[in-house]
């Protein structure tokens, strides 16, 4: 939610930022800072959304990347795959665009507190992940065993290389990194990321799996999970690439009367599992 009275609360409406710094992840992956032009805080939970409106060509919604501590930034990591993405990338420190939200509901985290934390990112679905991995680590205290699990197609494809490296150093969580077509430089494991799900110690009742990345990695990480008889509740997974308008007006994201942009992007696979086209 933005606080400053003076400001038109209308979801329609677009809020102003400028861009304050981008960084090229991958060759198709750009990790972009944004401002507000007009002053106050960005409040956000982790798991929400935000549209990115490019003047004169259109908007999509960008899953927010950064930490929800960090409240006069907002960061999105966007992959070039279409006309807005291209010319989001296109985009300067000092350029402008249109924000609306946050908008959708963020993980759990309340319910996750004092519980092992479970993360499975594949590809791009380290973006939204990397939002809640970074609130975890901020209130450290408040959780138990933090492992994480990423998947790449190749080491070039590889998502923020740096903080990975940085995670690697912490002696309080677990991270495991695979990529599908190593090559030459990468000294790592291979495979799918399921590969690493069978060798983990897992106290499936005291812990929570936070699953985001293409969509046919769901149906076989499920399969693992579920081998490891974790509750159905406990297993989150998102469905953001459905969405298209953010406010429930389009219907692009509608699944058997259930609106992903309102009632999601995040949902357990207790609700998912009775939405036969969710996954």
């Amino acid at each position: 939610m933005l606080k400053n009275k003076e400001r038109d609360s209308s979801v329609y409406l677009p809020e102003i930022a400028e861009v304050v710094s981008t960084q090229q992840l991958t060759a198709m992956e750009k990790y972009i800072e944004l401002k507000l032009k007009k002053p106050g805080d960005f409040n956000f939970s982790p798991g929400q959304f935000i549209q990115i409106s490019i003047f004169g060509i259109g908007e999509a919604p960008i899953s927010i990347s950064s930490s929800p501590f960090n409240k006069n930034r907002i960061g999105i990591c966007v992959r070039k795959a279409g006309d807005v993405t291209a010319a989001i990338h296109k985009l300067e420190k000092g350029s402008c665009l249109g924000i609306r939200g946050p908008l959708g509901n963020g993980f759990p985290v309340e319910e996750m507190k004092g519980k092992d934390l479970l993360f499975i990112a594949g590809g791009l679905g380290l973006a939204p992940l990397r939002s809640l991995i970074n609130y975890v680590l901020e209130k450290r205290d408040d959780f138990a065993k933090i492992t994480i699990l990423y998947g790449a197609k190749s080491p070039d494809e590889t998502l923020f290389t740096e903080e990975l490296e940085l995670w690697k150093t912490r002696e309080d969580i677990e991270l495991d990194i695979t990529v599908d077509k190593p090559d030459d430089s990468w000294s790592g494991k291979s495979g799918v990321i399921t590969r690493l799900i069978p060798p983990l110690k897992i106290e499936p009742s005291n812990t929570y799996a936070l699953v985001v990345g293409p969509p046919v990695m769901y149906k076989y990480v499920l399969l693992e999970l579920q081998s490891k008889q974790i509750p159905e509740d406990h297993i989150i997974m998102s469905l953001e690439r459905r969405m298209k308008c953010g406010i429930g007006k389009c219907g692009h994201c509608q699944i058997n009367g259930v609106y992903v942009c309102l009632e999601g992007p995040e949902f357990s696979y207790h609700t998912l599992k009775f939405l036969p086209e969710a996954i």
